[in-house]
């Protein structure tokens, strides 16, 4: 693995600070405008990116060739109409992708994350993706590392390196001594890499790279991996790829029977390119782009965005939930209900030690150490001599304060851990004795408390003889001195919001830290059915069991973050679409393993960095309306690729059809051309679309068997209609090659309004209501559709007015036709 240029790591801070007081000296204004005309010129090169890709297709490419050859040698008036309807079409579609672009780019906005850097004598917070070589960055717990660089300054910091070095175990970091320059990279400990976060301590880092110089960035792009491709993804493709086929086949026999029939062969060849441009997808990437980033915008509406618009479709298909109960089950306003000696007591003492650890540790503050300050504020003078961060295999935090003149080491954790590391027991009437003559009553009063609902974690003490630095070594020997109570009540809507996942098809997976004795109690107050699963038997657990295990049971209790990782990696392997919320530290691994990372706009860095969605709000509820947002815009793109994909389909074989009977081309190429552009204007409206309720019951599924089978059942009713009209054009009322075109071209607009509003419901069509908007423009579009041949444009297009008998005739038509599909409907569920 490659590594920077410079090997900072064996450099004294002192030249790197210098040329931080050089850079800050030459001004604040410099760094911030370099920064916006970055933004502009990044946002323009993306709106010119999207605008090229509507003219990559090959058959855009040649239709426009064509077109030109055939106004050069003389078709001057078709050549240009193609021309133009080609460039309005790529031009809509770059307007309505590039809008979408930017809806997105603003909700994401929202959930950055930021950092705090020292730049030009002041503190100020940027993005992380903002920070520069030479910003001084603060450390603290639960912070991401934006780049690589020099430890300034460590105080009990550790970092997690796992994600560059597959080290597990955080890395202790110091400041201030250089190393050789070939120090292997997990050595490295006056230094931080990006790709890494903190996990305890805090601490300064001088960045020294940033971005693809960075050891990470050089390691992503030496693997050159992508994220896994999305069902959608693939569904997508392999439609795109099904329609490619079949229009090779329908262009390829439409030109050889025009040639054979001795048709024009500029006119043979812009006919068969505008039936391939009338078949072939190209609005399906906008379409995808504005559905997407219409979810995005709906869920934003919900207190949800989304940090990748394909996850989405993931969001929607979820089966299985995985969470923490703090916050989320419960209220999370976690208050200290009463702190108790060894025999359970209420004890100030116990109260009073409590506020000594809570209030001097320098880690992440969470919410149990904020509930003990806000009962018992920290004492005015008191200070922190040394401390030993809490960690997720310790479970436990060490702050060493002088207490009544004497150095102490106040410990508290979860109550096994402290136990573990207890001798004696401090008895408030006979003083010090021996930990196992209260042992048995302590877990007694624990488990009892647990069963209420109330979390209880131990606290324990030490004196030290000296001055020496502290370590989890000096954990042992410790005196048992109490219990701390604490309540987290279950949320009035809590069950509520259960129930409605279920109806939803997913299921619920309770996840924590916490014992056993409040899962469990938590779980009953909810109605939830299941064993209690301890992280100890996870890690235990053969992998061919654990798959088992996880999938049977609903409740994990006592949970490390490897058990979780295993948990959401099981699931997964069972089939389950796993979603996973969690805002801590220790959720990071798991929010990455998940198929949905979930995670809450106040959690710490590490945990949103991981999420691929973020929750404005920590409620169960906006969950379940995320889900369904999700499946709703999953429905409409569906809708719009089988819609269309049949339409089409349909359209095109009635005019190879058509080709081979007539004497004459069956529509015009620009006719073509403009029918399918105008269709293009509702298809973009689709993702506005109502979703039958049924719909979103379950999760959607991209079933490539079930699009083809629709495409042809009822492209091949479309063609029966087709037909229908051209033998009235061509026996009934004797048309010319004009009338023809123009009679051809007003049903295949109205078949296509009937198509969308009778194929968007597998209900019948009175029975679900379309959105408004997109019912108002696609009528309207019909009628357009119906009035060109009477407008002054129609000579310029080649149409001319139809008589007023064979517009009733076409309406029952088109009533006939919504019939038709209807009574296949019946037979044939989607």
């Amino acid at each position: 693995m490659s590594t920077p240029a410079i090997p900072f790591w064996s450099l004294q801070p002192g030249p790197l600070t210098a040329d931080v007081k050089s850079r800050d000296a030459t001004g604040s204004n410099e760094n911030s405008a370099r920064v916006h005309r970055s933004m502009l010129s990044a946002r323009t090169r993306n709106r010119l990116r999207i605008l090229g890709r509507q003219f990559t297709s090959p058959i855009t490419l040649i239709l426009i060739v064509a077109a030109l050859i055939a106004a050069a040698t003389g078709d001057t008036v078709d050549g240009t109409i193609i021309v133009v309807i080609v460039v309005a079409s790529a031009l809509l579609g770059a307007w309505q992708e590039g809008h979408a672009a930017d809806e997105v780019a603003a909700l994401l906005d929202q959930v950055t994350v930021r950092v705090h850097v020292q730049r030009h004598g002041a503190t100020i917070e940027v993005e992380s993706k903002d920070v520069e070589p030479l910003d001084v960055v603060t450390l603290t717990a639960g912070g991401i590392i934006p780049g690589d660089g020099l430890l300034l300054s460590a105080v009990d910091l550790m970092i997690d390196e796992s994600a560059l070095t597959g080290e597990s175990f955080p890395v202790d970091k110091i400041s201030g001594s250089a190393l050789p320059a070939d120090t292997a990279l997990s050595s490295r400990t006056n230094s931080a890499f990006a790709g890494t976060h903190v996990v305890s301590g805090t601490g300064s880092l001088l960045i020294v790279s940033v971005g693809a110089s960075t050891t990470f960035g050089q390691l992503s792009a030496s693997v050159a991996t992508r994220p896994p491709v999305t069902s959608f993804e693939t569904g997508i493709k392999r439609f795109g790829l099904l329609l490619l086929r079949v229009m090779l086949v329908l262009v390829a026999a439409t030109l050889i029977i025009n040639l054979l029939l001795q048709r024009p062969l500029i006119d043979s060849l812009l006919f068969a390119l505008a039936l391939a441009v009338g078949i072939t997808p190209q609005m399906l990437p906008v379409v995808v782009a504005i559905s997407l980033a219409a979810g995005a915008r709906r869920l934003a509406r919900s207190q949800v965005i989304v940090k990748r618009l394909d996850v989405i479709e993931d969001l929607g298909a979820m089966s299985v939930l995985c969470t923490d109960k703090t916050g989320t089950l419960t209220d999370g306003s976690i208050e200290i209900d009463r702190a108790l000696d060894p025999h359970g007591a209420v004890s100030s003492t116990v109260l009073d030690l409590a506020s000594l650890n809570a209030g001097l540790q320098k880690g992440y503050p969470n919410p149990m150490d904020l509930a003990i300050l806000q009962r018992q504020p920290l004492p005015a003078g008191a200070t922190a001599l040394d401390e030993v961060p809490y960690d997720f295999q310790r479970k436990r935090l060490s702050v060493v304060s002088d207490v009544d003149g004497v150095r102490t080491l106040i410990t508290k954790g979860a109550l096994d851990s402290i136990l573990s590391c207890c001798t004696t027991v401090e008895d408030p009437i006979s003083g010090a004795a021996a930990l196992n003559t209260v042992i048995d009553s302590v877990n007694e009063l624990a488990k009892s408390l647990g069963g209420q609902g109330a979390r209880v974690i131990g606290l324990a003490t030490r004196t030290l003889a000296d001055d020496h630095p502290v370590d989890i070594h000096d954990e042992t020997g410790l005196t048992f001195r109490g219990l701390l109570v604490f309540l987290d009540p279950v949320k009035k809507d809590a069950r509520a919001s259960m129930l409605d996942l279920e109806t939803l098809g997913i299921t619920l997976k309770v996840i924590t830290g916490d014992n056993r004795f409040v899962t469990a109690s938590v779980a009953k107050d909810l109605g939830l059915q299941s064993d209690v699963v301890l992280g100890s038997a996870i890690g235990a657990a053969h992998p061919a069991d654990l798959q088992n295990l996880v999938t049977r049971n609903s409740l994990f209790a006592e949970v490390e973050p490897a058990h979780k990782i295993a948990i959401v990696a099981a699931l997964r392997r069972s089939g389950a679409t796993v979603g996973y919320l969690g805002d801590g530290i220790n959720d990071a691994g798991a929010l990455h393993t998940a198929d949905v990372g979930l995670s809450v706009n106040t959690a710490v860095d590490v945990a949103k960095e991981a999420a691929a969605v973020i929750l404005l709000t920590r409620e169960l509820s906006v969950v379940a309306t995320g889900v369904r947002l999700g499946r709703r815009t999953f429905a409409n793109t569906l809708k719009y690729v089988r819609v269309a994909a049949s339409a089409n389909f349909g359209n095109i074989l009635s005019m190879v059809i058509a080709a081979a009977i007539l004497p004459f081309l069956p529509m015009l190429p620009a006719q073509i051309l403009l029918l399918n552009f105008m269709s293009d204007i509702p298809n973009t409206l689709v993702s506005r679309d109502r979703v039958d309720d049924e719909r979103l019951r379950t999760a959607g599924k991209w079933n490539m068997k079930a699009v083809t089978r629709f495409m042809i059942l009822f492209g091949a009713v479309s063609t029966v209609f087709d037909l229908a009209t051209f033998a009235l054009l061509e026996w009934g009322f004797r048309a010319d090659a004009t009338l023809f075109h123009s009679g051809w071209f007003v049903e295949s607009g109205l078949t296509q309004f009937v198509a969308m509003m009778t194929l968007r419901t597998s209900r019948h069509v009175w029975r679900s209501r379309p959105d408004k908007i997109f019912l108002v423009v696609s009528a309207a579009i019909a009628a357009v559709t119906l009035i060109l041949p009477f407008s002054p444009l129609a000579g310029l297009l080649g149409f001319e007015a139809l008589p007023l008998g064979f517009i009733g005739l076409l309406f029952g038509v088109a009533v006939l036709y919504a019939a038709a599909n209807e009574i296949v409907k019946r037979f044939f569920h989607f």
